[in-house]
């Protein structure tokens, strides 16, 4: 097997700055609306792009939950499509991929 502890510690840390992110998004989300029906309105816009924005962020966060769960059971680096090693290159430029790059 191999050695993945670098790209680990880089995955943890994304994680962990990803989900710092979504919270301070959700903080912002959870805030009253203003009494102003004008102020109302722009709150309301930038709600709809905060959740947009919250939206990428938690699919981020799942996959790299995912792949640091295949780091432990031991399938990171295996393509998922046709079992191939994924090139190290590969998961360095995108430590979340599934597929080799035949595949992708």
């Amino acid at each position: 097997m191999a050695d993945y502890s670098g790209l680990e510690s880089e995955l943890r840390e994304r994680l962990a700055a990803l989900i710092e992110r979504a919270d301070v998004i959700e903080a912002d989300l959870r805030h009253p609306l203003d009494a102003d029906s004008e102020e109302q309105a722009i709150d309301l816009a930038d709600d709809e792009a905060l959740e947009g924005v919250d939206d990428v962020l938690r699919a981020e966060i799942q996959q790299v939950r995912y792949a640091l769960a295949r780091i432990e059971n031991g399938t990171y680096g295996t393509c998922a499509q046709c079992g191939e090693p994924i090139a190290r290159e590969r998961l360095q430029a995108r430590p979340i991929a599934t597929r080799c790059i035949n595949c992708a």
